[in-house]
């Protein structure tokens, strides 16, 4: 089977060279040899060997081979990815992409094209890098209903709220280190406004629960405004912050978001450090079931990426078409349920109230909170020298609707005692 490729960065120099290190188990796995052919990028780079592969500067050169029979798309982005995946599509080929912006924005169209042309396009890489997510929800969970998922699935955002918990660093500060140490970009919004791992959860989402895609509707919340405080007070109430994806099934809908969450510290999912990523699923089958490892980086990306050019080959080798449906469910099984507003989800709160020093103030926060039915489950007050007389208090409550805590915020801001805007950060359980 011969592959062209469209990119040579990271992920394609680590794809062409675990190919050639491991030639003989892949193809021993996948039945055939595989073979890249060709590769088009922009530049020519010296990060792989490409002894024996062609070289072009013209992507489209690659798509319109005769001679690629699957096209691996590693350029990123939305416009020239979705126009050369589509080009693809039209000449026959299968696709591997790693591109979950692609996915997650023009994923059904791409795979409404895909299915016209009876070929696969495989995108396992395109979610946590090498931890084969995709192929456990379509796969592996396939005779669940599976209720919902959470992860941590942007290695730049957990290695940031790892370091201000470990060493009480500031976010600006561990922001730059990250993007020093290559963890993140120049321009970090993708990773710590949420937004990348919004196109991850998007596709999970819609693997889990036969939806099409929709990222759109996806509500994404960054770690951009969390103080080292909140960090610091979090893990005295038993608590650690991730900044998660999560999405649940309902009857009338699914939740699709990402946002700081307090996780209590016992949970395997508050454990997980640094730059790795981390799915906690949940079926009604199997009970909950954790996934771990590396959510980037040149190889443990190639991983995933290979192992979609296995699947692939293993199909054309027995002759058949197109094996797993591209969201896991035929097209006709699959099921446009809305995205349910945030107003309308459920959870737990954190709260941190700054309040004048005087008698009284938490008698009337707390009948505030009572008078919107949110119970509380623990408060603390903590002395502060640099709050200049005010005092911080810290609530955790129960459960309750989005649009009650929203409320009761109102009401507490608008109190004379208190001073500034209430902070407020989701907490989790996750109980089975």
């Amino acid at each position: 089977m011969k592959l062209g490729i469209c990119g040579l960065g990271t992920v394609a120099s680590g794809a062409i060279n675990v190919l050639k290190r491991n030639a003989e188990s892949i193809s021993g796995r996948a039945g055939c040899p595989i073979e890249v052919i060709q590769v088009g990028s922009r530049r020519l780079k010296d990060n792989c060997d490409l002894t024996g592969i062609d070289f072009t500067t013209d992507l489209f050169e690659v798509v319109s081979n005769p001679d690629v029979d699957v096209v691996i798309e590693l350029i990123g982005g939305y416009e020239l990815a979705k126009e050369l995946v589509l080009k693809a599509i039209d000449n026959g080929k299968h696709v591997v992409t790693a591109n979950k912006a692609l996915i997650a924005v023009h994923g059904n169209e791409i795979f409404a094209a895909a299915a016209e042309k009876n070929v696969t396009v495989a995108y396992e890489a395109a979610v946590a890098g090498g931890i084969p997510i995709i192929k456990a929800l379509r796969e592996g969970m396939a005779a669940n209903k599976i209720n919902w998922l959470a992860g941590i699935i942007n290695g730049t955002g957990n290695f940031i709220l790892t370091e201000m918990k470990d060493k009480g660093r500031e976010f600006a500060d561990v922001l730059k280190e990250a993007q020093a140490l290559g963890y993140a970009e120049a321009d970090p919004t993708f990773d710590v406004e949420g937004i990348d791992a919004a196109h991850k959860l998007t596709i999970m989402a819609s693997a889990a629960f036969g939806v099409p895609l929709k990222f759109d509707a996806a509500y994404t919340e960054g770690i951009s405004e969390l103080s080292t405080e909140d960090v610091v007070y979090a893990e005295e109430l038993g608590y650690r912050i991730k900044h998660l994806g999560i999405t649940r099934l309902h009857e009338n809908g699914i939740e699709l978001r990402v946002h700081p969450t307090l996780v209590p510290e016992q949970q395997l999912l508050a454990k997980v450090d640094g730059v790795m990523n981390s799915v906690l699923v949940d079926g009604d089958a199997v009970g909950q079931t954790l996934y771990y490892g590396a959510g980037a980086g040149s190889e443990a990306t190639a991983s995933a990426v290979i192992a979609d050019v296995v699947d692939i080959a293993r199909a054309i080798t027995v002759g058949a078409g197109v094996l797993v449906p591209y969201l896991g469910f035929s097209s006709d099984k699959m099921t446009d349920l809305p995205v349910l507003p945030m107003d309308e989800v459920v959870s737990a709160y954190y709260l941190r109230i700054l309040a004048n020093d005087n008698p009284g103030v938490l008698a009337k926060v707390a009948s505030i909170l009572s008078d919107k039915g949110i119970n509380i489950e623990s408060v603390m007050q903590k002395e502060s020298e640099l709050n200049e007389g005010m005092i911080p208090m810290i609530m955790l409550t129960h459960e309750v609707k989005e649009a009650h805590i929203n409320a009761a915020i109102a009401e507490i801001e608008a109190l004379t005692e208190i001073e500034g805007k209430v902070v407020r950060i989701r907490a989790e359980h996750f109980s089975a």
